[in-house]
């Protein structure tokens, strides 16, 4: 993997922890406003925008002990527009149980922005 391509990844992992974290000021600071995406939680609608994931965020982060790790990462880099397309390992201990893991298969477009990389859009399933 190049450089640019290591720096997508990690980009991507700073986001992923943001999320794990329920940091809100990283991930607006990551996210382009006009953010789209296809999620679960969407029920199959287009989300725009940042609203509806604000409303995870003011959650507050899960109890427990959380992993994330983007396994088998795939990263096209085309000019200023950036895919990376990965699978999402998330192991949870919550609070007196046992550990558990989920999986989700990951796509996100990044922009890059005044030599930053702003996430513009992603499809999770």
């Amino acid at each position: 993997m190049n450089e640019p391509e290591k720096e997508l990844v990690e980009v991507t992992q700073r986001l992923l922890d943001s999320i794990a974290n329920a940091d809100w000021e990283t991930y607006t600071e990551l996210c382009d406003p006009t953010l789209t995406a296809f999620e679960p939680e969407a029920l199959g609608r287009l989300v725009h925008g940042m609203p509806f994931h604000k409303f995870y965020f003011d959650l507050g982060p899960s109890d427990g002990s959380r992993n994330t790790t983007i396994c088998d990462p795939h990263v096209r880099i085309m000019g200023d527009v950036a895919v990376i397309a990965y699978t999402r390992l998330v192991q949870i201990r919550p609070a007196h149980e046992e550990p558990k893991s989920a999986t989700f298969q990951e796509t996100r477009v990044w922009q890059r922005v005044d030599s930053k990389w702003q996430h513009v859009h992603f499809h999770r399933s």
